[in-house]
């Protein structure tokens, strides 16, 4: 054997068809030499393959290479200096002298070996050496004994004239197959040999005929086909036939291969999966069991089968399935109890294990029901107890058949298989019945629960009702408190008004009257004559009450303005933005007078960025009553002072503002009232007790916010107003 030319990269075999190839196995060959197969599928793919300098070999389908001048195979065989094989897929005698006119080196079918399409390449390629020439026998002067061939053979073989099919010799085991004498079987034809139709309805002359046609055109080598065994039972098989063709005569060299084991374990594995589908839908049990019964009796004829199960008193055994038994006998079985003695399904549940009774006629486990089987024709019973688990048996498995007979493995790994699908299926109905039984339960206790749960509920909602009842009464004493406490207040506040405005009034009431008695003694006088020093003290005592009631209407004017502050709202005052450090600075500009004035500091810390949405006029008025309070009461009877004014984004939208003072500050007992009208510690000395209370009107109404106030006697007090940046509309 030639060793492969040393290179960097091993040379590409290019394959150019558009048909499925066998690659796998050409590749596997020609790799060990260097050689790698890459297949392309159109031809100016395979010439730009060519054209990179590594293919050393093409193989090119007669499809892809041009018109009948082959232009493609010309193109790439380039002068001879890259050889090419020619493959077609129905070669014939023009095209392979083309081919070779095309510069082809070998022209090939489609359909050859790919085996030996390997071998022609490294010959060609020089990868290996021809074989030498020896005096060793060649296929050419190579005789051999066909019959000694097929006489060994461990195949069924015969060997048939094409044309006639007549068979010309066959093997031992083509004569078990067929149950034939090689005598009968060589004075017959092969189409004889099989039953008149297939079992797909075709008649068996056509379909061997359609066969040994596509056989010889080279389609096809293996088929399927059903013969008939002298007994007249059916046997599936698989012919492989292959031509024969000498100087005299036409053969065809059959292969059969009797397949009945593999269709009936593909029937049974199908069945199975059939039988599990049903399950898994939850068919009725007793379809699903006599599914299961035909399919065993299909795998075993003449077998009759029967599921027999044991009913809920754990000894009599009820019919479930036995569809190809006498439903007379099915009826006579129906309801007879499990026990030592009884019978082959009995005795097999009693035991929990397998009985075989090869001969009821002469088996005493059937004595009590020997004639009920043997008016059926029944002559053997194999039964199989379907186990839940060691200690619970659901019922048996049988098998029946009309003459004594005794079961083989193959039947034991059937009837174990068939009790095995059955207890699958007998176990899911009774979990399925059990989830019924436990759904319905559940359903029950559902509907108690949501009995209940109802009675609960008008319960609530009766006790709903009840306390919305409540909530309505309670809404309505509230009312009514509130309407009283308005009404309260409404009073406190008219008496506090008519308290305020009564000296001034009564003052001017007082004067006025004293002014008219002294009027008309005047007017007495004059009538005798009016002294000089009468007139003069007339008009002093005039002068003096003029400034009495002057005095006290100003004091009265001044109490009605305080009144009025008292009702401000937001439509009273325009609302805007505004900076609050520009506001603060006007007010302190207008205040600082007053301040120094009382020898007082006043100290401004305000973030002057921060902008408010709100009223600024009610804004200002509240500050200023708060350092009008800090003047009048946190420095009464001190010298100096300071009032500090603090401003700060307090967060969550809102600005804190704080006026504190250090100066005598607010007696604990006094701090709860501080916001009541009319309430102050210096009535008379000008306090109206109203100041405090119109701050906190303004802050919780028209601003929208809260105040806080916090005082150590002694140390000052402190007032915080917490304000939306954006007052409330």
């Amino acid at each position: 054997m030639m060793q492969p030319s040393p290179s960097d990269q091993p040379g590409i075999v290019l394959l150019a068809t558009n048909t499925n190839y066998d690659l796998a196995t050409l590749r596997i060959m020609l790799a060990p030499h260097g050689l790698q197969v890459e297949q392309v599928r159109r031809g100016d793919e395979a010439l730009a393959l060519a054209a990179g300098g590594r293919v050393v070999m093409a193989l090119l389908d007669v499809t892809l290479a041009g018109s009948a001048r082959l232009e493609l195979c010309q193109r790439i065989h380039a002068g001879g200096a890259l050889p090419v094989f020619l493959l077609s897929g129905a070669p014939t005698a023009d095209e392979h002298e083309r081919a070779f006119e095309a510069g082809a080196c070998a022209y090939l079918p489609l359909s050859f070996p790919s085996e030996d399409v390997a071998e022609k390449i490294l010959l060609q390629l020089q990868r290996i050496a021809p074989a030498p020439v020896s005096d060793l026998p060649t296929m050419a002067t190579l005789e051999v004994n066909y019959h000694h061939m097929l006489s060994g053979s461990p195949d069924a073989i015969l060997l048939m004239q094409r044309g006639s099919n007549r068979v010309l010799d066959v093997n031992r085991r083509t004569r078990t197959l067929f149950g034939m004498t090689e005598t009968e079987l060589i004075q017959t034809d092969l189409p004889a040999l099989c039953p008149p139709l297939q079992p797909d309805g075709r008649p068996s002359a056509a379909v061997f005929a359609a066969y040994v046609e596509q056989v010889m055109a080279g389609d096809v080598q293996v088929f399927e086909l059903a013969v008939l065994h002298s007994s007249g039972r059916q046997v599936a098989c698989e012919l492989r036939m292959v031509p024969l063709t000498t100087p005299e005569h036409r053969l065809m060299h059959v292969r059969i291969v009797d397949v009945s084991s593999r269709k009936l374990a593909e029937q049974l594995r199908d069945g199975k999966n059939q039988v599990l589908e049903m399950i898994a839908r939850g068919d009725p049990l007793n379809d699903t069991l006599e599914r299961l019964t035909l399919l065993i009796e299909s795998q075993a004829p003449p077998v009759l089968c029967t599921v027999m199960l044991v009913a809920p008193d754990g000894v009599t055994l009820q019919t479930a399935a036995g569809p190809s038994l006498p439903a007379d006998y099915l009826a006579a079985i129906n309801g007879l109890p499990a026990g030592p003695v009884g019978g082959s399904c009995g005795t097999a549940i009693h035991r929990r294990e397998t009985v075989v009774v090869s001969d009821i006629l002469n088996d005493p486990l059937w004595a009590p029901y020997r004639d009920i089987a043997l008016r059926y024709g029944l002559r053997a019973c194999w039964a199989m107890p379907i186990l839940l688990d060691q200690g619970t048996v659901l019922g048996s498995f049988a098998m029946y058949y009309r003459e004594p007979r005794s079961p083989t493995e193959d039947d034991r790994r059937l009837i174990k298989a068939a009790t095995h699908l059955a207890g699958i299926a007998i176990a899911s109905t009774r979990r399925e019945a059990e989830l019924v039984r436990h759904r319905e339960h559940l359903e029950e206790l559902v509907h108690a629960r949501t009995a209940e749960l109802q009675h609960a509920k008008e319960e609530a909602e009766h006790a709903n009702e009840e306390l919305t009842t409540a909530l309505d009464n309670l809404s309505q004493t509230q009312e009514e408190l509130v309407r009283r406490d308005k009404l309260a207040a409404l009073g406190a506040l008219v008496a506090g008004v008519a308290h305020e405005l009564n000296t001034p009034i009564g003052n001017c009431l007082t004067m006025a009257g004293s002014m008219a008695e002294r009027t008309a003694g005047l007017q007495r006088d004059m009538e005798g004559g009016l002294r000089r020093s009468v007139l003069e003290s007339y008009l002093q005592q005039a002068a003096d009450a003029d400034q009495v009631v002057l005095r006290n209407l100003n004091r009265a004017a001044a109490l009605v303005a305080s009144f009025r502050r008292i009702a401000v709202d937001s439509a009273s005052s325009p609302r805007s933005r505004f900076v609050l450090g520009d506001l603060v600075a006007q007010l302190l500009q207008a205040t600082q007078a007053t301040v120094q004035q009382r020898g007082l500091e006043l100290v401004e810390e305000i973030e002057h960025w921060i902008e408010l949405d709100s009223y600024p006029g009610p804004l200002a008025q509240a500050l200023e009553n708060l350092i009008d309070n800090c003047i009048l009461h946190g420095f009464d009877g001190r010298d100096g002072g300071s009032i500090m004014i603090r401003a700060q984004d307090a967060g969550n939208g809102e600005i804190a503002i704080t006026v504190a003072d250090d100066g005598v500050g607010i007696p604990a007992a006094n701090l709860a009232r501080i916001y009541d009208p009319f309430f102050t510690t210096r009535l008379g000395a000008g306090g109206s007790g109203l100041g405090l209370y119109i701050t906190h009107n303004i802050v919780t109404g028209v601003l929208g916010g809260r105040i806080e106030a916090v005082s150590t006697p002694g140390l000052g007090s402190s007032f915080t107003m917490r304000l939306p940046r954006v007052a409330p509309l």
